[in-house]
């Protein structure tokens, strides 16, 4: 385990910072301050309860009963009960790695001293992160507002020593796992149980698995579509700085000096230099645009979620001065609709890809054979490859209706517009695996391509990357069963394998391949 310390309420979450503490690579603490700053927090709400004031959530019912006095003797019991109720998730349980995210977030969130909550449940909850004790969440059920308020009655129902939790990769009641670890059940107070489930933590863990995903995904694009303008013999030009100078987008430049990068001084492209082509069709030429704009998806994504993953999510709010405000930080818009947009984002790699594969089949550039395969007939070659892509390019197409459009009212006409957006989190990672697999079915073409021009070689990244592919999947010369051949390829790029061996090339050979945009899109 890293020495680093994480400030939980504090330090600046990011992304890549919620991964490292869910996972254990980076330790997660409350400062002193932090401390303090939760007890008189909790404080100002054992004076509220124990005052005539009337505050929602505190010592009043819930949505619809928010009327409704409770006494204060069973406030306590009104927390425990909110969890009870609100957990009524369905469907499969979402990876306990998103559901470890989701304990990180909501620490972070509840340690801004905003929320009334006891110092002794964070510290239970930060016991469940760093002993992997971690809850079991169904998928479905959040409407994305008031926060999701089932997905995380569920997260923090073994707090009270209810539900089920994944221990050591077992699935287990959370009453015989405290009890082998020699933990109580713990108490919870006042507003508590209220604090616990209203955020938008669901929403937010998925969305820091798609800032992370998507990000490998787009640069494993660049890297496959400069092999595949290799393979096809493709123009170099359309990737020159001085054209996407006068249309400067931040993503068009990058993928344009990346790929600009990749292809300089290659012998492949100087052997076709005065050739009569005077264009290539969109999918290879008009990359920088097309893998640009999700660039910029995920530029805009990865901002809001930043600011998202450092707020408060909670409702109401407790304010230094005793002071209650019941609003609105819990719904989900400001990351749903975003969270669409990378969708669709995500989907328009997948379909551009899909259109190379396809390219790359029609035997109508120089050397490279119809079908990718020198003898066609007796053999279908690479044909039903692009069934596949294609099947599951249109499956992602259904999946961009923005999940975020729609609104069904909830709680009686109280939460009477949502956001949704625990749906769009959800099909976002659906269109990114698919899209994955998309490129890995691309990078299993641009190999077999790239043989047809041997002796000749591309720059030394590419070359890398094509010696990576051939030390797990051979050159095509007749039909055979190659269904595993294209999942070796498609785990090069799930596992972000072929990102990294880019890098390292990159790195031993001081071959151009970061862009002076890298700290943009190579950090987060």
């Amino acid at each position: 385990m890293s020495t680093e310390v994480f400030h939980y309420g504090e330090d600046f979450m990011t992304a890549s910072k919620a991964l490292a503490l869910s996972s254990g690579e980076l330790k997660g603490i409350l400062s002193p301050a932090t401390r303090e700053r939760v007890r008189k927090s909790q404080q100002i709400v054992e004076e509220i309860i124990q005052s005539d004031r009337a505050v929602y959530g505190i010592n009043t019912g819930f949505g619809p009963l928010c009327t409704t006095r409770v006494s204060a003797p069973d406030t306590k019991k009104l927390q425990e009960n909110i969890l009870k109720s609100h957990a009524v998730g369905t469907g499969d349980p979402i990876p306990t790695s998103i559901a470890a995210i989701m304990l990180v977030l909501k620490v972070h969130a509840l340690a801004k001293g905003f929320s009334g909550i006891q110092e002794a449940t964070l510290d239970r909850i930060i016991w469940h992160i760093d002993r992997g004790v971690t809850p079991v969440v169904p998928k479905q059920g959040s409407v994305g507002a008031s926060g999701d308020l089932a997905p995380l009655s569920h997260l923090f129902l073994p707090l009270i020593g209810l539900g089920k939790v994944d221990y050591k990769g077992q699935r287990r009641e959370t009453s015989e796992v405290l009890k082998e670890l020699g933990q109580e059940p713990h108490q919870l107070n006042g507003k508590e149980g209220l604090a616990l489930i209203n955020g938008t933590q669901f929403m937010a863990a998925h969305a820091v698995v798609a800032i992370i995903k998507m990000q490998n995904l787009i640069a494993s694009a660049d890297l496959i579509s400069a092999m595949m303008i290799e393979g096809l013999t493709g123009s170099a030009r359309p990737f020159l700085p001085q054209l996407h100078e006068i249309r400067p987008f931040k993503g068009n430049r990058h993928t344009a000096e990346t790929v600009n990068n990749l292809l300089t001084n290659s012998d492949i492209v100087h052997s076709h230099e005065h050739c009569t082509r005077v264009q290539d069709p969109y999918s290879l030429r008009c990359m920088p645009q097309v893998h640009g704009a999700s660039w910029n998806a995920w530029l805009h994504l990865k901002e809001t979620i930043e600011i998202e993953i450092n707020s408060v999510t909670d409702n109401p709010i407790v304010f230094e001065d005793g002071s209650t405000i019941s609003g609105g930080n819990f719904h989900g818009q400001p990351i749903a609709m975003p969270m669409d947009y990378a969708c669709l984002a995500a989907s328009e790699i997948g379909n551009i890809s899909d259109r190379r594969i396809y390219l790359s089949l029609m035997g109508n550039f120089p050397g490279v054979p119809k079908l990718l395969l020198k003898e066609t007939g007796l053999n279908s070659g690479f044909m039903i490859v692009q069934y596949t892509s294609a099947a599951l390019a249109s499956e992602n197409k259904s999946l961009c209706y923005p999940a975020s459009a729609d609104s069904i009212p909830t709680s009686m006409g109280q939460e009477d517009h949502v956001s949704m957006g625990s749906i769009s989190g959800r099909k976002l990672l659906q269109v990114i695996d698919n899209v994955e697999r998309i490129l890995g079915l691309e990078l299993f073409c641009a190999a077999q391509a790239l043989d047809f021009h041997a002796p000749l070689r591309p720059t030394p990244i590419l070359d890398g990357l094509q010696k990576a592919v051939r030390k797990q999947v051979p050159h095509i010369t007749e039909d055979e069963l190659i269904n595993d051949y294209m999942h070796h390829t498609i785990d090069m790029v799930k596992n972000a394998n072929l990102v990294a061996t880019a890098k390292e090339i990159s790195e031993e050979t001081s071959a151009p391949y970061q862009t002076s945009l890298s700290n943009l899109f190579d950090e987060f």
